[in-house]
């Protein structure tokens, strides 16, 4: 079995040595922002006041058009996990889980399978279809990161998804 804390190399930057151009990097971290938005519902419904996820998918919008520091983005990634930690409602936790990883993609490209797995877990959580959602989000995403995200799905998540 594969270790999962190794790093897959598809996923790191060019700037850092990697594959990964920014044109992808930035593809990636839409991506993500989608998958954490889709649940964010989850999390407004148990924590209605707390903003943090929200703007966390905000700033990885922003970065992900080029608007946004990854210093910012740290920041927004700290705070939306802060938020997990401040409520026990399991939807929630999952998709303010969903937008700290969404936004964490741009310091490090393969934070953008976290929005993924943890809006599953959250839908799951909430008695949603979590076929219906996988298949939503695996649709949403663009052409030319296809082949990386699903097969990194597979390698960093293989039979544990919810």
């Amino acid at each position: 079995m594969r270790d999962k804390y190794v790093r897959d190399q598809r996923f790191i930057a060019v700037h850092r040595g990697g594959p990964l151009g920014i044109v992808q990097h930035r593809l990636l971290a839409a991506w993500a922002a989608d998958c954490a938005e889709r649940v964010l519902p989850l999390f407004l419904a148990a924590c209605p006041e707390d903003d943090r996820p929200g703007a966390a998918i905000a700033t990885a919008r922003g970065w992900s058009r080029g608007e946004v520091s990854v210093s910012q983005s740290q920041k927004a990634a700290v705070a939306a996990h802060a938020a997990a930690r401040a409520t026990t409602n399991k939807p929630a936790i999952a998709a303010a889980r969903a937008a700290g990883h969404a936004v964490a993609t741009a310091h490090m490209a393969d934070h953008s399978l976290g929005p993924y797995y943890y809006a599953l877990k959250g839908i799951a959580a909430a008695g949603g279809s979590v076929d219906g959602e996988r298949a939503w989000l695996l649709q949403r995403l663009p052409a030319e990161v296809r082949e990386l995200v699903v097969s990194g799905i597979h390698r960093r998540f293989g039979e544990r998804q919810p």
